[in-house]
């Protein structure tokens, strides 16, 4: 059951990105930041709710600090 909430949160990630087109390059990569950390935070710390909260924290914060 786990499994799939891991696949359903990549899908709910992946469905919400696609309405990025008009977000400039920085909030762009501050969503996909803050997805990919909350996934991973969840995957670490077992679906706790505060790793998801600050994986996708931590993960916005690098997101917004990265440069193309």
């Amino acid at each position: 059951m786990n499994r799939w909430k891991h696949i359903a949160a990549a899908v709910v990630t992946i469905a919400a990105l696609t309405g990025c087109s008009n977000m400039t390059a920085q909030q762009k990569n501050t969503a996909i930041g803050a997805g990919v950390g909350g996934v991973a935070g969840a995957v670490l710390t077992g679906g706790s709710a505060l790793g998801t909260v600050g994986g996708a924290a931590v993960g916005g914060v690098i997101g917004n600090q990265i440069k193309k």
